[in-house]
């Protein structure tokens, strides 16, 4: 995009992805200087340090996905089958909960905090169990 050509929407979202992929495990972004024009620079060149503490694996994945030739970058189906990615498989099998038909699973602890902020218990857990979308509920799934 910063070389103005034509906007392929899933390969220009797989670098994106891949950029905070990269501030996820390194802590930071891989791209950055105060000057706009040397920033669009090291985009454009792939001039990034990979922090030492990176899995082989994990390096090698995010410099395929922060490939700067859209052409030579990983697909999602490619990402997919990456040895880094296929490490993380999910603990959950759940298909996650289906509200109405589920019960919302209540975490005692974070009632509490509720109640430290003046929301009673017995009041919070109603609203959870009905679905409510309120002030409690909201800060409740903050917390």
């Amino acid at each position: 995009m910063i070389n103005g050509l034509q906007y392929y929407g899933s390969r220009v979202d797989v670098w994106s992805c891949g950029v905070i992929l990269f501030a996820m495990v390194a802590g930071y972004l891989p791209f950055e200087d105060k000057s706009t024009a040397k920033l669009y620079q090291k985009i454009l060149s792939g001039q990034f340090q990979m922090p030492k503490r990176l899995s082989a694996e994990c390096v090698d994945l995010i410099n395929k996905i922060l490939e700067t030739d859209p052409d030579k970058r990983l697909t999602t189906d490619q990402i997919k089958e990456h040895p880094w990615y296929q490490t993380y498989q999910p603990v959950c099998k759940s298909q996650g909960l289906i509200i109405g038909q589920n019960e919302i699973p209540i975490e005692p602890s974070l009632l509490g905090y509720l109640e430290r902020y003046g929301f009673k218990k017995d009041y919070a857990t109603q609203c959870l169990n009905r679905n409510k979308h309120n002030q409690v509920t909201t800060v409740y799934y903050l917390l």
